[in-house]
């Protein structure tokens, strides 16, 4: 492993955070919460004037200056349309700041919980406002975001584990060919889609970045907001077996094609976006591993159990690309 170096946000204590909020003219009271992030430092803020808002403090080098605005302007554009997002507050002509090196938003505080996505009637009010997030997201595309394919979020987060020593010396060559196997099928599923259209999307769209109330879903965290094909907002809020999976995309359809057409031949991808995402996960973690917060969060990962599991699971995944997509 490489050596454990300071947390990149070990100066973000109370004191700053505050500093920071005030250094735009907010009044704040004094209360702070943290609330759970690992790529980003979030905190709950109380205000003397108002409700307490929340703040988020971006980790350093991720994204560009143009890049995160970029993100925010679609986010607010979704807002202005009605759609339930929680955008960034535009204070003081801007609504990315910086103070003493640490890029932050302010949001508006949204309550809620976690959608229940074995109701038929839920999965169909998802489909319909993700649908609706898509209808804006293809008006437009990103200049500064990337797209989500086969080399960032496959081959080139393989090369990092590999050169970065992150897997032991055992598993390393049987990693590297599940890995190389792992994405020749990922590309046969991309072939059987043929060209599909890629649009802005939420991009990170699971149940943890759901909030659910009487009204409905809110959508937030468009951090990971990229290019890319529209079932990648949509497979992450599947579950359980082959039966169930299909049961639940029918019903995320049904309302998804009231506001927006779905390409079917995207079903191709649905297991090839699962297989990128868990290679792309584990390079995650490695490249924040000089965060202490991570060795604190994800204690197993240098444990020879974690990457024989991870092997495991490409394999399973490499048949499951293999099999016909569901059906729609």
């Amino acid at each position: 492993m490489p050596p454990m170096q300071n947390s990149p946000y070990s100066e973000l204590d109370p004191d700053a955070v505050l500093d920071a909020l005030e250094h735009i003219g907010m009044r704040c009271d004094g209360r702070l919460l943290t609330l759970n992030s690992y790529e980003n430092r979030v905190f709950q803020v109380g205000m003397e004037d108002g409700p307490p808002l929340v703040a988020k403090f971006y980790r350093a080098a991720r994204w560009s200056d143009e890049a995160i605005l970029e993100e925010h302007r679609y986010s607010a554009l979704l807002a202005e349309r009605e759609i339930p997002v929680v955008s960034p507050l535009n204070i003081a002509g801007s609504t990315l700041h910086n103070h003493q090196g640490y890029r932050y938003a302010l949001f508006n505080k949204q309550g809620g919980r976690a959608p229940e996505l074995d109701r038929p009637e839920t999965l169909q009010w998802m489909g319909r406002f993700i649908a609706r997030i898509h209808a804006v997201g293809a008006l437009d595309t990103y200049q500064h975001r990337p797209t989500l394919d086969i080399n960032s979020f496959g081959i080139e987060p393989c090369e990092f584990l590999l050169a970065h020593n992150f897997i032991s010396s055992e598993l390393r060559e049987v990693y590297k060919g599940v890995v190389a196997h792992a994405l020749d099928g990922v590309r046969r599923c991309f072939d059987r889609a043929g060209a599909v259209r890629t649009l802005r999307l939420h991009g990170d769209c699971h149940v943890g970045n759901v909030l659910w109330t009487e009204q409905g879903p809110h959508f937030v965290d468009f951090d990971d907001s990229r290019m890319g094909p529209a079932i990648q907002d949509l497979w992450m809020l599947l579950s359980g077996d082959r039966a169930e999976q299909t049961r639940q995309f029918a019903d995320l359809l049904i309302g998804y094609e009231d506001f927006y057409d779905f390409d079917t031949r995207e079903m191709h991808l649905l297991e090839a976006l699962r297989t990128l995402r868990l290679i792309h996960y584990s390079a995650w973690i490695a490249r924040r591993w000089d965060d202490a917060a991570f060795k604190v969060a994800f204690p197993w990962f240098d444990s020879q159990r974690y990457w024989q599991d991870r092997i495991l699971e490409l394999r399973e995944q490499i048949a499951l690309m293999d099999e016909p997509p569901l059906p729609c």
